[in-house]
């Protein structure tokens, strides 16, 4: 099963600057404005490194991160650790829900999935494997973890984890939405007992498939090509427990566009043999029946689309669950019983004729986290409509990978996205035996 270690975790000398100003979110929410941004506030902001930019952006990478090694920028602690890391924060409707998340980041042996020892739940895409795969060749680290699951029945884990980080933490700052906090554990009896809690457990990733799959793909390639990186063999990952109170899940709402001959009225129509189908007067009337209809344990989504020059929408919601029996029969019930599965089998798919090859090339079906900007391109034209939904449970996602499935692309969205730059993983450190 799982085969954790500790690291030798790379970390910012106070020669660079405040953590404040090094760290960023992960390089895939971050627009070139906002690198700009990042770099303005200093120039050594791990930005530099996770999202290169350039003629030979890869290439810059790589000498960028050596010159920080020789110039006391970065440093590889001395003696290995496991990092406790704890996220502070505000959701809910009006975000005024006090919520904090804590783990534990190490390094994790790499497996690939066929062992069963780390699970995905989600597709992925090939361009952004590419991206990270030749990030990697030239800088041979981990700049981001990958963010995993576990299942803990006992909680001793996170007993453990909160017993070790009652004391002051070694970084605490807010990036604005969150405070981040981090403990570093050396204490050799402690990194035991973590590696023992789970050696008998399967991970399951939350966030990060594309890193994982890359990083396996790393692993191939050193091993064929005789590279030496000694870390090759693990991968950085934050591992939470699945019951933690703190887990958020935000649902990835769905953009259509550049159909040939779309109409509202005829999806509403062709979906009407297995939805019972309303018109919902606003935007405050969508929140509150999804958020109804969730609780109630209903496949529901909003159809939103332009109507008499405004925004209509129509609530969808799912007659008889067991149909999808039909319609998915090589599924578990798990991955049949999912809002998406429900929305693209019936809706995507049979309705509007999106199929699965081009949801993945993202032809006419795009992706976003915010209604705001669903309810924005459907009005000014981006969009021809869009579909709201609600979020996927923490408990849905670990059975559809306890089958072995993957959902489709773009089903989860945890928030609050771990930081990038506080710990990473530099594959030439010394591997603990």
């Amino acid at each position: 099963m799982a085969d954790i270690k500790a690291f030798h975790a790379m970390r910012y000398t106070d020669a660079a600057g405040s953590p404040a100003e090094l760290t960023c979110p992960p390089y895939d929410i971050i627009s070139d404005a906002e690198r700009a941004e990042y770099l303005a506030r200093n120039p050594h902001n791990v930005i530099r490194l996770e999202l290169p930019k350039g003629e030979d952006p890869y290439g810059e990478a790589g000498r960028t991160l050596r010159s920080w090694l020789a110039d006391g920028i970065l440093h590889c602690d001395d003696d290995a650790g496991i990092y406790i890391y704890e996220e502070a924060f505000l959701t809910g409707v009006d975000h005024g829900e006090k919520r904090s998340l804590k783990g534990i980041v190490c390094l994790v042996r790499v497996e690939d999935f066929a062992a069963g020892v780390v699970l995905p739940h989600e597709e992925t895409l090939s361009k952004a494997k590419q991206d990270r795969f030749n990030l990697m060749k030239a800088t041979n680290c981990n700049f981001s973890q990958i963010y995993s699951l576990y299942m803990d029945e006992t909680g001793e884990t996170q007993r453990r984890i909160d017993r070790l980080s009652s004391g002051t933490p070694r970084y605490e700052f807010s990036d604005g939405l969150v405070t981040h906090r981090l403990w570093i554990v050396n204490d050799t009896v402690a990194l035991e007992a973590f590696r023992s809690d789970f050696a008998a457990r399967k991970l399951y990733i939350a966030d990060g498939h594309h890193r994982y799959e890359t990083a396996i793909n790393y692993r191939n390639y050193c091993r064929e090509n005789a590279v030496w990186a000694p870390g090759s063999e693990f991968v950085m990952m934050m591992l939470v427990d699945m019951a933690h109170p703190g887990l958020v899940v935000f649902p990835t709402h769905r953009l259509v566009r550049d159909l040939e001959h779309f109409s509202a009225e005829q999806v509403i129509e062709g979906s009407a043999a297995y939805f019972d189908t309303e018109a919902l007067a606003d935007r405050d009337a969508v929140e509150a029946r999804l958020k109804a209809d969730y609780d109630a344990g209903k496949k529901s989504f909003v159809l939103v689309a332009k109507a008499d020059g405004a925004l209509a929408y129509t609530l969808l919601t799912l007659r008889d669950p067991a149909v999808m029996a039909q319609f998915m029969p090589e599924k578990s019930e798990a991955s049949r019983g999912l809002d998406v599965s429900v929305l693209h089998t019936l809706v995507l798919e049979r309705v509007l004729g999106i199929d699965k090859e081009n949801m993945a090339n993202q032809k006419n079906l795009t992706y976003t986290r915010s209604i705001d900007e669903a309810l924005q391109s459907v009005e000014t034209g981006a969009s021809q409509c869009a579909f709201l939904l609600n979020p996927t449970r923490v408990e849905e996602i670990g059975a559809v990978a306890a089958a072995g499935e993957k959902m489709p692309q773009k089903s989860t969205y945890f928030y609050p996205k771990l930081i990038t730059g506080l710990v990473m993983n530099n594959l030439e450190a010394p591997i603990e035996e």
